[in-house]
C-alpha cells in the first residue's frame, strides 16, 4: 500500500454564499459519511482537518508583486492522508467526495518511498 495526500482545494467561506445553513449541514454530513467509508475500509491514515483561509507565504525573492497573492494562493478546504494500491485507487476514492457538486477540486499526490 502506497500513502497518499488527498487535497481538497475549496473556498468554504465562498460556499456558504450559495448554501442555506440546511445546505450546508447537509453538505458536512455528506463530507462526514464519505470519510468514515474511507476509514471503514482501513484507508484512512488521518483525520481531515478543516484549514483556516488566512495563510503565510514564504518566499526566497521578496520583491515578487504582492498583488499576486490573493489570485495565486491556493485555496485548500481539506487534506488527509490515505492508503492505496496505486493512483488509480487512490483517484477513485477521490471521485466519491461530496464536496465536488460544491465545486471542489481534488488534488491527489502519491508519497515518494
Amino acid at each position: 500500500m502506497s500513502r497518499f495526500l488527498i487535497l481538497i482545494h475549496d473556498d468554504p467561506a465562498g460556499r456558504q454564499e450559495f448554501l442555506s445553513p440546511e445546505e450546508m449541514q447537509t453538505a458536512i454530513q455528506l463530507f462526514r459519511e464519505w470519510i468514515s467509508r474511507i476509514a471503514v475500509k482501513d484507508k484512512l491514515m488521518n483525520l481531515p482537518g478543516i484549514w483556516d483561509l488566512e495563510s503565510c507565504l514564504i518566499r526566497q525573492n521578496p520583491e515578487f508583486p504582492k498583488e499576486l497573492d490573493s489570485e495565486m494562493r491556493p485555496s485548500i478546504g481539506g487534506m488527509f492522508l490515505m492508503k492505496a494500491g496505486n493512483y488509480q485507487e487512490a483517484a477513485a476514492i477521490a471521485k466519491e467526495c461530496p464536496a465536488l457538486q460544491y465545486g471542489a477540486v481534488i488534488e491527489v499526490r502519491m508519497a515518494i518511498e
